[in-house]
């Protein structure tokens, strides 16, 4: 029977989530408790920072209370601020062509949808104009690469509900995959998965076409959860098999890279959002050098891409920095 109820061990949750009593054990059967443990007492320390005077979040400028406020003064005061909230809805579909050695031949074309960063309770729109560019694009599979909410400390809901309509909106013969972000609790995975969404925590699944096969692993987020664990991802994964990897943030490349990973696809960075003429990011807000945190990009053997994000974070304003749906068209090298 479904009930709400207070996650163990912080008293009185603001947060609370719906679920089955069983969710968690299933959860600990297919993850093992150490992981559902390191994840459950992270999320607790988020909620005892926002509920408690004498601890506070991590600085950060987005945790930052003040910083927002004052970013939009300055834009309203500048006349900027209705411009920004424009933008954040001004689409652009980027058609990422990809080349991958050793691609099977089935697989040549095969076109992955990627949503990332949707922070689906702060669009503006409730997602109406996304979905309507949505439903136009030629797609095989869609990847959800996380952070389906933005607040952490507020009810969760809305952003479930947008996030249900926009993949209602979608048909995709080979389905849909996800993972989570350093916005996202790990008991959204029950929610999504019903929603017809196959959420990695470290997991890997082939993809066959044809008599052919590739490989998907997801992790779960290295930023600030700290849950990711590649090896484990890739233990089921043949040998020189072409595998491609979902990863919140960009950090992850050299660990992904050294695993054998082909192409590594990943978001959170927003491009940097707010950025000067030129796409130049004022903040990253990666461990990372710059050239991973938007677009293109390879480390040795690997290839990786960054997704400036659908949504949007502290301001829903976006400058030089247009929101993103990727569309990732898997080649064969010639």
């Amino acid at each position: 029977m479904d009930n709400r109820y207070s996650v163990p061990g912080i008293g009185i949750f603001a947060i609370k989530i719906r679920h089955k009593d069983e969710d968690y054990e299933e959860l600990s059967e297919r993850i093992g408790q150490k992981h559902l443990n390191r994840r459950l007492s992270r999320q607790m320390k988020i909620i005892a920072r926002y509920n408690t005077k004498r601890l506070s979040a991590p600085f950060l400028p987005k945790n930052d209370k003040l910083m927002p406020t004052i970013l939009k003064f300055l834009l309203n005061t500048l006349g900027h601020y209705q411009r920004g909230m424009n933008n954040a809805l001004e689409y652009r579909v980027e058609k990422v062509n990809v080349s991958i050695d050793n691609l099977p031949f089935q697989f040549n074309g095969f076109r992955i949808l990627q949503l990332t960063d949707i922070h689906a309770n702060t669009i503006m729109d409730n997602g109406d104009k996304l979905i309507r560019i949505l439903r136009r694009l030629e797609i095989d599979m869609c990847v959800l690469t996380g952070d389906f909410r933005f607040s952490t400390r507020r009810v969760f809901e809305p952003a479930i509900r947008v996030t249900e309509r926009i993949v209602k909106a979608l048909d995709p013969p080979y389905g849909f995959a996800g993972i989570l972000g350093n916005h996202d609790f790990i008991e959204f995975v029950p929610l999504l998965e019903s929603m017809g969404i196959k959420m990695f925590l470290n997991e890997a699944l082939s993809i066959n076409k044809n008599g052919d096969k590739i490989w998907l692993t997801g992790i779960d987020d290295e930023h600030f959860f700290q849950c990711s664990d590649i090896p484990a991802s890739m233990s089921d994964i043949p040998e020189k098999a072409v595998t491609i990897m979902l990863s919140h943030s960009p950090e992850t490349y050299i660990a992904a890279e050294k695993a054998g990973v082909n192409y590594l696809i990943c978001g959170h960075t927003h491009g940097g959002q707010i950025c000067l003429p030129g796409n130049i990011p004022i903040l990253k807000n990666a461990r990372c050098p710059r050239r991973f945190c938007s677009g293109q990009w390879h480390y040795r053997r690997m290839k990786g891409y960054t997704s400036r994000g659908v949504g949007v974070s502290s301001l829903p304003v976006r400058f030089f920095c247009p929101p993103e749906i990727t569309v990732h068209e898997l080649n064969i090298c010639t």
